[in-house]
């Protein structure tokens, strides 16, 4: 069982930057891997960004590329998603989720972090 925490949201204006935590516990990292989500009101869940396990590869919805950068901690169990340059259609609440390697099923959730960006 993984428990995943998401921390680091807040209130920010645009163009402004702020760092979210995705930290486990309950049993390691290894061998998931990790990907945000985002879901602002009245709309669907959608990808953000992910960071794989095996080969340290990254991926990233057009919508953020050149702003958000998705890093991995494996020794501390935290993934990261650096936000920059924010704008307020970034207003959501962001989730991370684990899968394991080449899984298309996300075994676990967080509980999310509202990013409110205002304008």
């Amino acid at each position: 069982q993984v428990h995943l925490v998401e921390s680091g949201g807040g209130l920010v204006q645009a163009g402004g930057s702020l760092r979210l935590s995705c930290a486990a516990s309950g049993r390691t990292f290894n061998n998931y891997d990790i990907t945000w989500f985002r879901q602002a009101p009245g709309k669907e869940r959608d990808f953000v960004a992910a960071a794989m396990w095996s080969g340290g590869s990254t991926y990233y919805a057009d919508s953020v590329k050149g702003r958000f950068t998705i890093s991995r901690d494996n020794a501390k169990n935290t993934v990261y998603l650096q936000m920059n340059s924010l704008k307020p259609e970034d207003t959501a609440v962001y989730y991370c989720a684990a899968s394991k390697i080449g899984a298309a099923k996300y075994d676990y959730w967080g509980q999310g972090t509202q990013v409110t960006v205002s304008s």
